[in-house]
Parts: structure tokens; C-alpha cells; sequence
């Protein structure tokens, strides 16, 4: 996606890569950490995140082609401002759903949502785990079949299980190993596969 780059932008890069050491990295994933580092101010994420090239690679493309973006909260939505999402969990329909099955707002979002896009979406998970493990158990049961995972939910009861759960499955993924994550990093994710690098 060709965009205008800030100059605080470009220097924000510059800063980034004198502290930290992407150079081992492969273009997509180099993307995607020096990004949640741009956007957390945070350099120990280099080695928090967990990265497949080919998936975020294959992510990114889908992207390029106009996949669908499903999201699991609005926050998440509104850091991606350049691409359209899918957020139902602020929907009636989800609230409905989530007390008959008994499920938080979050998971019956995802559920509604796998009914809605077809294959091939990219998935982006940054607040709810019980959004993340809504996912995979109807990945499992074949209901979705995602081009990307951006698995980056927070908090301190089911953040990391999730992740881990997501890592143990053969889905194409982006994930980290502790309980952080949040809106802005699964944003900041997406964001550099819609934007690439910087300062090239």
C-alpha cells in the first residue's frame, strides 16, 4: 500500500533500528516487529513474538487482494484505518448469541463472523482469548479456514493458554509468548503488513 511516511515517522525507524538489531530478520517479520516496537515504544517485543514468514507473507497478500479483515473489538478496528474490518461484537445479534450459548460477547462475535466471511480472511485477535479460542475451536471443526491469525489477545486469564493453543495448531499465525498483547499491537501487526516498511 503506497502511503505518505511522516518525517516523525522516519525518524521514529531510524531510532528503532539504532537500539535494536532487525537485520536477521525477514522482510515480513522485520515489518511487523520493528512496527509493534513503533508503536509500543517497546523493544523487548523483538523477542516476545513468535513469527512465520511465509504466513504473514501469505497475510500480507491476502490483504493486497482485498480479503476480508475480521476483528474482535472496535479499538482494534480503529487502529487499522486504512482498510475495512469486521467487528460485530458491539452487534445485538452478538449480545443475543452470547447469552443463549453462554458465551462472552467476543466469542459469539467470532462465531457470527466465521458465518459471515467465507475463507481465506485474515482473523486478528488483540483483546478477547476467549475470541482467540472461539477461533480455533471452529478452525478445528472446519467452519473457517483463516489466511492469517494475528493471535495477540491480553490479560492475565487465558492470554498466553490461548496463544499456545494457537501455536500448537497448523494455522498460519503471528502470535508471542507471554500475556501481552493488546489492540494497538494486533493493529500495529496488521498495519505492517498493509504498509511494509518505512524507509524503504
Amino acid at each position: 500500500m503506497t502511503r505518505t511516511v511522516h518525517p516523525i515517522e522516519t525518524q521514529s525507524y531510524r531510532i528503532i533500528r539504532s537500539v535494536v538489531d532487525t537485520t536477521d530478520l525477514a522482510p515480513r517479520s522485520r515489518d511487523v516487529v520493528e512496527r509493534i516496537i513503533h508503536t509500543t515504544a517497546d523493544p523487548s517485543w523483538r523477542d516476545d513474538l513468535v513469527l512465520d514468514e511465509a504466513a504473514l507473507d501469505a497475510g500480507a497478500r491476502a490483504l493486497a487482494d482485498g480479503a476480508p479483515l475480521v476483528v474482535d473489538v472496535a479499538m482494534l478496528a480503529a487502529g487499522v484505518t486504512t482498510y475495512p474490518s469486521v467487528c460485530l461484537v458491539g452487534t445485538a445479534e452478538a449480545r443475543d448469541l452470547a447469552a443463549a450459548a453462554g458465551l462472552t460477547r467476543s466469542a459469539a462475535a467470532v462465531r457470527l463472523a466465521a458465518e459471515r466471511v467465507g475463507p481465506g480472511a485474515i482473523w486478528a485477535v488483540g483483546n478477547a482469548p476467549t475470541a482467540l479460542f472461539e477461533l480455533l475451536r471452529l478452525a478445528g471443526d472446519g467452519a473457517l479456514r483463516p489466511a492469517l491469525v494475528v493471535g495477540l489477545p491480553v490479560g492475565y486469564v487465558g492470554a498466553a493458554e490461548s496463544k499456545a493453543a494457537l501455536r500448537a495448531t497448523t494455522l498460519p499465525q503471528l502470535s508471542n509468548v507471554t500475556a501481552r498483547g493488546g489492540s494497538a499491537v494486533a493493529a500495529a501487526a496488521v498495519n505492517a503488513l498493509l504498509y511494509g516498511d518505512p524507509l524503504s
